[in-house]
């Protein structure tokens, strides 16, 4: 790696204030969306979702064609597609995240075995370098015990060493909740990582008895997950708030024959997982109100029943919660998902911004951090 290479990453981690990242499903791809319809005005980092991994510890592409066959921006893949887009705009990093939802299996197998962890480290690192990417991003759906906790440090460990922190971003996406997060050292982790993702969302829906503010940066009571608690918990154990990037969901979590948080309901609306994208977002006939108190969007009626979400107006004081704590910033997921309606103004991006768009999207509110 260039040494001109390995100062910009390391000024893309430590000198930049704040960091505003976006995942981008590959699986986008086929729904017409591109890593060429970002803003990147207001993103700096992508984490391109998601890489696979075999049972002998091995990463690859999970979608050969999406990833680096299909026309996509004029080029081959969306990962091509990125690789460009880094050219055109010097301070994107772009991170390749491995495993996600379907990786809750291998991933326990490959980190408790020295050998596997040495062959997923050697290969992320021979996928990383083939691909021109800045780092990877683990995304094990997730250590649930003590000995995973351990052996998922232990994995941190074998990629630091084929993807050393000066050349190589390392980051992985950890739920907001203490019932996970005990089991993993955090004082340790931060020796390896750049960022931990916080998920600070899915607190609640379909496997929940009563709805509530699947998002909400306060709980409203002591029983409930929320993002402050996740951000406190993890600075309690030492890990330190600058490598913290808050998530928010462009997507929002319906119930139905349900009027608000706290109350029973029956069923979900939406799409199969109970959920409509921000850009579907309120439903038609609906108003939008904000629970200031306890940070979340919401909508009632129509096909979503109780629809919580965030919004311009919570992601703004999510931003100013993060400038509050000394956060590195805010991560989405995911881009596509955000609203698309722009008024009629030439090559003025994609992803809405404040002083371009009629209606705003979520993404654009981190400008909060750098103008309050």
């Amino acid at each position: 790696m260039s040494s001109s290479r390995k100062s910009r990453i390391a000024s893309s981690i430590s000198n930049v204030m704040f960091t505003n990242a976006v995942y981008f499903p590959n699986y986008r791809i086929y729904q017409g969306d591109t890593p060429g319809m970002l803003n990147y005005s207001c993103i700096n980092h992508v984490y391109y979702a998601y890489a696979s991994v075999s049972a002998d510890g091995g990463v690859f592409l999970s979608d050969e064609w999406a990833d680096a066959g299909a026309p996509v921006d004029g080029v081959q893949g969306g990962l091509g597609s990125l690789m460009h887009l880094k050219q055109k705009h010097p301070h994107l990093r772009v991170v390749l995240s491995v495993g996600g939802g379907n990786s809750s299996e291998v991933f326990p197998l490959v980190a408790s075995n020295t050998l596997l962890r040495d062959n997923f480290a050697r290969s992320a690192r021979g996928l990383v370098e083939a691909s021109g990417l800045d780092g990877i991003d683990i995304a094990w759906e997730y250590p649930c015990d003590a000995q995973q906790g351990y052996d998922f440090l232990a994995l941190l460990a074998a990629i630091r060493i084929h993807l050393p922190e000066e050349h190589y971003i390392l980051t992985a996406a950890l739920p907001a909740n203490k019932a996970i997060l005990q089991f993993l050292d955090l004082k340790l982790i931060t020796e390896y990582l750049d960022f931990i993702n916080l998920m600070a969302y899915d607190f609640f829906g379909s496997w929940t008895p009563k709805a509530g503010h699947h998002s909400q940066l306060y709980a409203m009571n002591k029983e409930e997950t929320s993002g402050s608690a996740g951000v406190s918990y993890l600075m309690s154990k030492g890990f330190p708030p600058k490598k913290i990037l808050l998530g928010i969901p462009t997507f929002g979590r319906s119930f139905l024959h349900c009027s608000g948080a706290g109350h029973k309901f029956k069923g979900v609306g939406g799409a199969e997982d109970g959920t409509f994208e921000y850009s579907q977002l309120p439903r038609k006939g609906c108003k939008e109100v904000v629970d200031k108190r306890h940070v979340a969007a919401q909508c009632v009626g129509a096909d979503g029943g109780f629809v919580t979400y965030d919004n311009p107006d919570t992601v703004k004081i999510k931003a100013g919660f993060c400038k509050q704590k000394g956060l590195g910033g805010l991560f989405y997921w995911n881009g596509p998902a955000d609203a698309k309606e722009k008024v009629e103004e030439p090559n003025c991006g994609w992803l809405p911004c404040f002083a371009l768009f009629v209606r705003r999207g979520v993404l654009t509110s981190w400008r909060e951090l750098s103008t309050s």
